[in-house]
């Protein structure tokens, strides 16, 4: 569906072999019904739908969302290929901070609908208070139970 508009069928055809050999699970499944795809598969068949379109960018809310870690980190690495060598760019929206930051070239972190940093990834990951508030390897903290959130969160005021 991806190449639907197109009527290039070289470049097209250029494209789906591109795109299968990024995601080979997809050309063992092209005879299936997308719906009928694990979620992993749905998430390659949406990046592989938008790259047939040969966009300059490609927008992705959480890939991450509802996938096991070993598949999260290798949709992950084909998303970072695809940026070097296509070309593409990606404006990616990810909750696991850092995973998001371990691939962006820029990042943006939001709180409550506004961006309250941006910058450098590396410089970002160091700031003491995205290291404490979403780096964390512990477990989920309720952040309104800790006394220091408001007084740290100092971006907010």
């Amino acid at each position: 569906m991806g190449g639907y508009i197109r009527r290039d069928r070289a470049g097209l055809k250029r494209d789906r072999n591109l795109v299968f050999d990024y995601f080979p699970q997809l050309r063992e499944r092209r005879a299936q019904i997308a719906g009928y795809l694990s979620g992993g598969e749905q998430q390659m068949l949406a990046i592989s739908r938008a790259l047939m379109a040969r966009p300059k960018l490609i927008l992705l809310d959480e890939p991450s969302l509802g996938l096991s870690p070993l598949l999260v980190q290798e949709i992950f690495q084909i998303i970072r290929s695809i940026n070097q060598e296509e070309k593409s760019t990606f404006l990616l929206v990810e909750q696991n901070a850092n995973l998001a930051l371990s691939i962006a070239h820029f990042a943006y972190i939001m709180e409550g609908g506004h961006i309250v940093l941006e910058g450098d990834p590396t410089r970002l990951k160091s700031n003491e208070d995205v290291k404490e508030f979403y780096l964390s390897g512990g477990g989920r903290k309720s952040y309104k139970a800790i006394k220091s959130y408001r007084r740290r969160k100092r971006w907010l005021s």
